[in-house]
């Protein structure tokens, strides 16, 4: 990857937001994500307050986020069940559009799908302060718990993007590289998906990043999901093309 910087800017329901302004919401849930998961707030400029969480959050591991987290996990499961019986198979989407100048669609989704980069876990962790864990799993899948959207609730789930029948969002004709699979709960229920897709463009690429839904969520938690795809993407980027975690 090139060692330039990329330049990034966020479209939400067609409104721009530059880069400081994400970055202002991605030092807004910093507090509230340290105290879901019992570790101090650091202190000091965003870059290194972002590795500092990261690695404390790697540092516990896996089992004891999950020890932690472990009433918010039963019930946000159950509240994913509920949501998900409720909607029957019908989706309602989170979008969040990225404008990137540096770099290539095709060259981010390869750094993205990389599960053996030696910095996979702390640049998967450190792109939101709520991602609490995401890992690689023997079979391919995606482990991810974190807090999704406006829930006041950390949420575990698998990504397998090696499955899209149950995505209800067509892939765009115009896309070159896409990132996409379904989401399962612990028993196999399909509960959403993604399908994120990156198109190049002079200069750089566009990204077009969808997360699928139960019908029934609330319209507040997919609008606040927009921005948590804002901030994590954006931070992708920018660990993806040089720029230091």
């Amino acid at each position: 990857m090139s060692n330039a910087s990329p330049t990034v800017y966020a479209v939400i329901e067609g409104r721009r937001f530059a880069r400081d302004r994400v970055l202002a919401w991605e030092a807004e849930r910093l507090p509230a994500a340290a105290s879901k998961i019992g570790l101090p707030v650091p202190a000091g400029e965003l870059g290194g307050r972002r590795r500092a969480f990261a690695e404390s959050k790697l540092a516990l591991g896996a089992e004891e986020i999950k020890r932690r987290l472990a009433r918010d996990l039963r019930a946000g499961a159950i509240a994913a069940n509920a949501s998900t019986w409720l909607s029957r198979g019908r989706r309602a989407t989170s979008v969040c559009e990225l404008h990137v100048v540096g770099g290539s669609a095709n060259d981010f989704v390869q750094w993205f799908d990389d599960t053996s980069r030696d910095d996979y876990a702390d640049s998967m962790t450190a792109a939101h302060p709520e991602h609490f864990l995401i890992q690689a799993l023997p079979d391919g899948r995606q482990e991810v718990i974190e807090t999704t959207g406006g829930s006041h609730l950390a949420t575990r789930f698998l990504v397998d993007y090696s499955d899209l029948s149950t995505l209800n969002t067509p892939r765009s004709p115009d896309a070159d590289a896409e990132a996409a699979g379904v989401a399962v709960n612990g028993k196999g229920i399909h509960i959403g998906g993604v399908r994120h897709e990156f198109r190049d463009v002079p200069g750089g690429f566009h990204a077009r990043l969808c997360v699928e839904f139960p019908r029934a969520t609330s319209p507040r938690m997919l609008s606040e999901h927009r921005r948590h795809l804002a901030i994590e993407f954006s931070n992708w980027v920018e660990f993806a093309f040089g720029t230091a975690l």
